[in-house]
């Protein structure tokens, strides 16, 4: 069986960011299945490709297996709203130029970016193929519920094509509660949750303390993820400046990561000794690193729609590390957390109860340790191995319909 796996932010693990596509594609290929990524450039993210673009933007390469086809679009968080909209609808038209010349069995696709549903169902209605169709997260819900999209006609064609989407889609695979009701509300024919994973945790470990120049006795509250406008990192920077005011020195906010909002956020919290912003590191470093952090942070901007609607790759990392999680909104993730006591929920944006729940934490070593143990069966009940076998259980019941 062929699969064609339209994935435009695509990374093996020795990129910066998620590697679910790499993971799930991986997992097809042991299994005997040829498959086929395409993608495009994007910051953080290694295909594992080394030569040139050739004079059409394209490279193509096999990596561990999987081929890899990826176009010269180079992508970032921090490109505005206009620069992406066009990368996306340009990695959809070269997309739909590869599949014309291409033969396969199926088709999966994974959003972000919703345009992804763009060759998918070219790929139905021209080529007569079937298709998969992940959401990551909703949209247009959750960058209109952000103000990120107003304009209403904008609105209005988004709308319309997550409908289509989701209509001729063969499965609709989603990462949450949240996302499989949107999906269903829709009007998905069929839905499926496969949430994201916990990888293995890492043989060796490299202390995070070292590995960023803190003091060996600080209690390390890292965020490991982007500094986007969905992150609400504005709190981490009234936090620091909460605990420096109280003239706590041995508590350190730590950010690794990068994002259109980064250097406003560093701008913003200049002269605090508390916080600490390092630049992205390789996934497998910095999960080498999580585990000897002392908690976690799982921060989103104050929006009803994410408590629900998203899967964050950062909260199964930490999981994976058997770091304890600080949570600071209600839903999915903080019920996990509340019933498999392995961190704290704080409320939202109360700064003042963050920082009392920090203190708290560092001064009760074996709280933190009983949080620790407790990570360890959640992680297996969100592996990564289980994860990947659900999906290529899903791909090749599809494929035999095909």
């Amino acid at each position: 069986m062929h699969l064609i796996y339209l994935h435009q932010h695509f990374s093996t693990p020795k990129g910066s960011t998620g590697n679910r596509s790499y993971a799930f594609a991986r997992a097809l290929v042991e299994k005997g299945h040829q498959v086929t990524v395409l993608c495009g450039s994007y910051g953080g993210g290694v295909t594992g490709l080394g030569s040139g673009f050739d004079h059409g933007g394209v490279r193509v390469g096999v990596v561990e297996g999987i081929q890899v086809v990826e176009f010269q679009l180079s992508y970032s968080n921090r490109l505005g709203l206009f620069t992406r909209a066009k990368l996306f609808l340009q990695y959809s038209l070269k997309s739909i130029k590869y599949l014309r010349m291409q033969r396969f069995d199926l088709l999966y696709a994974t959003s972000t970016p919703l345009t992804v549903a763009i060759p998918a169902l070219f790929a139905k209605f021209v080529l007569g193929k079937r298709y998969i169709f992940e959401v990551r997260d909703l949209w247009p819900e959750l960058p209109v519920a952000m103000g990120v999209i107003g304009n209403p006609f904008l609105i209005f064609l988004l709308r319309m094509l997550e409908k289509l989407a989701y209509r001729f889609a063969s499965v609709v695979v989603g990462l949450s509660p949240g996302m499989i009701n949107g999906i269903e509300g829709v009007g998905a024919r069929r839905s499926l949750m496969i949430p994201n994973g916990c990888d293995e945790p890492p043989a060796i470990r490299t202390d995070i303390r070292s590995l960023f120049h803190l003091n060996s006795d600080d209690f390390v509250a890292v965020f490991a993820g982007t500094h986007g406008v969905a992150n609400g990192l504005d709190q981490l920077v009234l936090l620091a400046d909460e605990i420096q005011s109280r003239g706590i020195t041995d508590i350190k906010i730590l950010l690794v990561g990068d994002g259109k909002l980064k250097e406003g956020l560093k701008r913003s919290a200049a002269g605090l000794d508390t916080i600490i912003f390092a630049d992205p590191i390789p996934r497998l470093e910095l999960l080498s690193a999580l585990g000897t952090a002392s908690v976690g942070l799982q921060i989103l901007a104050n929006v009803p729609a994410f408590q629900y609607g998203t899967s964050p790759n950062k909260f199964f990392d930490y999981l994976s590390v058997s770091l304890p999680v600080i949570c600071n909104y209600p839903g999915w993730v903080s019920d996990i957390i509340s019933e498999h006591e392995c961190g704290v929920t704080v409320p939202t944006r109360d700064i003042e109860a963050f920082a009392d729940i920090l203190v708290s934490l560092r001064d009760d070593p074996t709280k933190v340790a009983t949080f620790r143990q407790n990570c360890a069966p959640v992680a297996e009940m969100f592996s990564r191995l289980s994860q990947s076998a659900a999906f290529v259980a899903l791909v090749e019941e599809e494929a035999n319909l095909a």
